[in-house]
């Protein structure tokens, strides 16, 4: 797993998140991290990691195409992406989630992407 892109910190958000989830069908966390392509108009705001596989993440995908969805993504493929001019999918320092990933993807949906 990169370590750029995840914090220590929220890597143990990330994994609670993912034990409370294989517990609570209806669990509806906060997005822990925002990652992004400066250079694609990728956007993922990552909400747990499986805690039996630490490379899988789940959250709100954006690949820039207008049809964001929810789903998992391989930390390890989002460490190697790299967008138009080449370069790496960052973490926003500065994201903090004002709400639950169902309102994210509600808003994603409506407006083809996502919107913080």
């Amino acid at each position: 797993m990169n370590n750029a892109l995840i914090t220590d910190e929220q890597r143990i958000v990330l994994l609670a998140n993912g034990r409370e989830a294989l517990e609570n069908p209806q669990f509806d966390p906060v997005p822990v991290v925002k990652l992004f392509t400066p250079d694609a108009g990728a956007t993922w705001l990552l909400t747990s990691i499986d805690p039996d596989d630490y490379d899988h993440a789940y959250g709100l995908c954006d690949l820039g195409l207008g049809m964001p969805e929810i789903g998992w993504v391989s930390l390890a493929e989002l460490a190697a992406v790299r967008g138009g001019l080449g370069l790496p999918v960052e973490r926003d320092l500065y994201f903090r989630a004002e709400k639950r990933l169902s309102g994210y993807a509600r808003d994603a949906r409506l407006a083809g992407r996502i919107v913080v």
